[in-house]
C-alpha cells in the first residue's frame, strides 16, 4: 500500500530553520506531482509548496515564498521542505501528498488533486 510519512517536525524559535522530509513507498514516485500542505487549529488545509514529477516546476504559496523551498529526489523516492526564516504564523501540522500526473511538468495546487496523503508533521514556531 502507498505510504508517506512524514519527519523533521518540532519546536524552533522564530527565525530559525528546519527540513521536513516525506518517505514514500508503495507507489511509482517519479510518476506523481508532490506537495507540502498545512494546517492550523482552527484553519483549513492549505497548500504551501508543490513540485511536478521532473523536479523542474514548483509553486510556493505567497507567505512562504523566499523563505521556504521544496525539493524531491526521485532515486530516493523523497521529498523535502526546507523552511527558513520560520515565523510563528508558520505553526501547524505539516502533511506530505502525492498527486499522480500524466505531465513531468504539471503542479498541482489544489488539495482536491491529491491521490495520498501523509499523516502529518507538527511544526511549532515559538516567538
Amino acid at each position: 500500500q502507498v505510504q508517506l510519512v512524514e519527519s523533521g517536525g518540532g519546536l524552533v524559535q522564530a527565525g530559525g530553520s528546519l527540513r521536513l522530509s516525506c518517505a514514500a513507498s508503495g507507489l511509482t514516485f517519479s510518476s506523481y506531482a508532490m506537495g507540502w500542505f498545512r494546517q492550523a487549529p482552527g484553519e483549513e488545509r492549505e497548500s504551501v509548496a508543490a513540485i511536478s514529477r521532473s523536479g523542474g516546476s514548483t509553486h510556493y504559496a505567497d507567505s512562504v515564498k523566499g523563505r521556504f523551498t521544496i525539493s524531491r529526489d526521485n532515486a530516493k523516492n523523497m521529498v523535502s521542505l526546507q523552511m527558513n526564516s520560520l515565523k510563528p504564523e508558520d505553526t501547524a501540522v505539516y502533511y506530505c501528498a502525492a498527486a499522480w500526473s500524466t505531465s513531468r511538468w504539471y503542479v498541482a495546487h489544489e488539495a482536491h488533486e491529491y491521490d495520498y496523503w501523509g499523516q502529518g508533521t507538527q511544526v511549532t514556531v515559538s516567538s
